[in-house]
């Protein structure tokens, strides 16, 4: 009764402790006696002022106080429900007896809600700054280098045989690069806009890798590379996903993982049945990867080691796609590495 009281409630209790006052103090100082003329007339001004006071309370904590609070509720809701939902809006009541306590929860709850807001806009603003700020650093040298071999070939340098077959390929080189990250961001757009429809199918997901490790073969062998499974892919897995977009993912994990691996090195590729999904991991014994950089991996332009990373090649939005697809499968992708040992992606697809 007393937890959640309605404004009427608060009223009433406020009307009763001083109607006791004034009870007190007048048999205090008046002493009115049991069946005495008096006590009928103190008896009948106790309950004026009971009544007097419950209906002054009330009126003044409505007009000071309670309309003002309704005002504030009124809005939050409306701003919560939003301006085209009319229908919710008339059915909320605002009705007198609202308790006080539950308006400051709502309130309070309101005030949360739009900090978390406010924190999750500029978090979004500091992101786009960043997104800005990488983004044109990284078309920013493929553009400038192209800039450099262009402006030396015209001012001289395409009839000196010396160069300008040199540079012609280097500037086509860069505009591949360049292709290559316009082409990494449309995607990315896509997949962060919804707009990737995924076509599932089942396939053999040990099959799909052995075609992975074929198309990489040429770029293993100028470093001396291994490509291998582990003993736990001997058994087959069946799985349910998007076949091509699976191909990319396993393109991108294995080509990392012979480019940035130690000349003479190992990529291998293991299953692991995991009630009903499959851990597919593709794990190197290169260089590894500090555990500072690991939490940003999947960030978009994120290198762990920025100057190898761009002397290699690739746009740094790779890893970023690969985690992408895999949540749009509704799996997950983790990542972990040791300095001189080597690293290890792993993914989950359901099986069959």
């Amino acid at each position: 009764m007393f937890k959640n009281p309605t404004l009427k409630q608060i009223a009433l209790y406020s009307s009763i402790i001083i109607t006791f006052v004034y009870l007190a103090v007048s048999i205090f100082f008046e002493r009115p006696y049991f069946l005495d003329k008096r006590f009928f007339s103190f008896l009948l001004a106790a309950f004026i002022v009971l009544i007097s006071s419950y209906f002054i309370i009330l009126s003044s904590v409505k007009l000071f106080v309670h309309d003002r609070i309704k005002l504030i509720y009124k809005s939050i809701h409306k701003a919560k429900l939003g301006a085209d939902d009319k229908v919710k809006d008339k059915n909320l009541g605002y009705a007198d007896d609202h308790a006080m306590d539950q308006v400051e929860k709502d309130v309070s709850q309101y005030v949360r809600e739009k900090d978390l807001e406010i924190k999750s806009l500029r978090a979004m603003e500091d992101y786009r700054r960043e997104f800005l700020g990488n983004i044109s650093h990284e078309l920013k040298t493929p553009i400038f280098n192209m800039q450099g071999y262009i402006h030396t070939l015209l001012e001289g340098g395409i009839y000196d045989e010396n160069i300008n077959i040199d540079y012609l390929r280097r500037a086509a080189k860069n505009t591949e690069r360049l292709k290559v990250i316009v082409d990494d961001l449309t995607e990315i757009s896509k997949l962060e806009s919804g707009q990737l429809e995924l076509e599932f199918e089942e396939f053999d997901i040990k099959a799909l890798v052995e075609e992975v490790f074929k198309d990489q073969e040429f770029l293993a062998k100028e470093k001396s590379i291994n490509l291998t499974f582990n003993d736990t892919a001997n058994k087959a897995f069946r799985v349910l996903a998007d076949k091509e977009n699976i191909r990319q993912v396993l393109m991108n994990l294995i080509t990392n993982a012979v480019k940035y691996n130690k000349k003479n090195g190992r990529v291998k590729a293991s299953f692991y049945e995991m009630g009903q999904n499959v851990l597919v991991e593709i794990a190197d014994n290169g260089y590894g990867i500090e555990e500072q950089h690991l939490p940003h991996l999947f960030d978009r332009f994120y290198r762990a080691d920025a100057h190898r990373s761009r002397a290699i090649g690739g746009s740094g939005l790779g890893l970023s796609i690969v985690k992408h697809i895999i949540e749009a499968h509704k799996q997950t992708i983790n990542v972990r590495s040791t300095p001189d040992v080597g690293t290890t992606f792993g993914f989950t697809l359901q099986i069959v």
